[in-house]
């Protein structure tokens, strides 16, 4: 890479009267040659990660864990990197949302999720509903904001799949890049949220700089994630009501990202009945 900076930019040379301006001038501009593929595609994520999933509540992170999800109606933990969970693509239980920015089922009544029947799918077919969508969810991620996470997890983005035709793969990535530009402004990493089927238009289209995954040793598609973001930029989660093999052989896949944890189905707190965290060793 070096020697292709030289190449579009041999640095010149220096005359007794002095050049230096124009030296650092071209020095700079080798420099942003060199860093435009780090600024293009940030590793957000520290060095060396290990998360804990903690979608039920807030509680003390294990020892170890440096990064933690929560809700965007819960608090960041301290000194953790933290990541807010928002339902991006579907709503959230209880919360209304207007008629016609939901996806209508054929009988008329607004399409609901299959596995999450209190959830119904946002209607982001047209540039009019994205615009309007984002607008209802802007004060989630203002509150992500304003609590002091560092990044976002969109859920749902593969809700186009449930659609039943109404939605596409596009209509997706369009309101995926909407949602991380509107993170993005506010000072916010945003992580995608499962849906392999993207390959890398995920990172290099919509703009997302680590990825969030549910059984992705279950379902043969670790490397359908660290392909693209790295093994340190991706976060796995294991369930225990549906694992291949055990723990332990999901711990030895060797493509799974470098942190991989075992979680209860409802991720319950810690003390809570229930409750389930373990964490495969780093990866060597």
């Amino acid at each position: 890479m070096i020697a292709d900076a030289m190449a579009h930019f041999p640095l010149p040379t220096l005359t007794p009267s002095g050049s230096r301006e124009n030296a650092m001038r071209t020095v700079t501009v080798i420099l942003a040659f060199l860093l435009q593929p780090l600024l293009a595609h940030g590793q957000p994520l520290p060095a060396g990660a290990l998360a804990d999933y903690q979608l039920g509540g807030g509680y003390p992170p294990p020892a170890g864990v440096t990064v933690v999800v929560r809700d965007s109606t819960d608090q960041p933990a301290p000194g953790s990197f933290n990541i807010c969970y928002v339902n991006g693509f579907q709503t959230q239980p209880g919360v209304d949302w207007p008629a016609d920015l939901l996806v209508p089922a054929p009988a008329g009544a607004p399409l609901a999720d299959p596995g999450w029947p209190d959830e119904f799918l946002l209607d982001i077919s047209t540039t009019e509903n994205r615009a309007a969508n984002l607008a209802l969810i802007m004060p989630a991620i203002s509150a992500c904001a304003d609590k002091g996470f560092d990044a976002i997890e969109f859920d749902n983005l593969d809700s186009y799949t449930r659609a039943e035709g109404r939605l596409s793969l596009e209509d997706a990535l369009s309101f995926a890049s909407l949602l991380v530009g509107a993170a993005r402004d506010l000072g916010l990493a945003s992580g995608q949220k499962n849906t392999p089927e993207l390959g890398s238009r995920g990172r290099d289209e919509v703009g997302f700089g680590f990825a969030v995954v549910e059984e992705c040793h279950r379902w043969r598609e670790c490397s359908a994630y660290t392909d693209i973001y790295g093994a340190g930029q991706v976060l796995g989660i294991e369930y225990t009501d549906d694992l291949r093999g055990s723990f332990t052989d999901a711990c030895a896949d060797p493509d799974r990202p470098e942190s991989l944890i075992l979680r209860d189905r409802k991720l319950a707190p810690a003390g809570a009945a229930g409750h389930v965290f373990r964490a495969c060793a780093p990866l060597r």
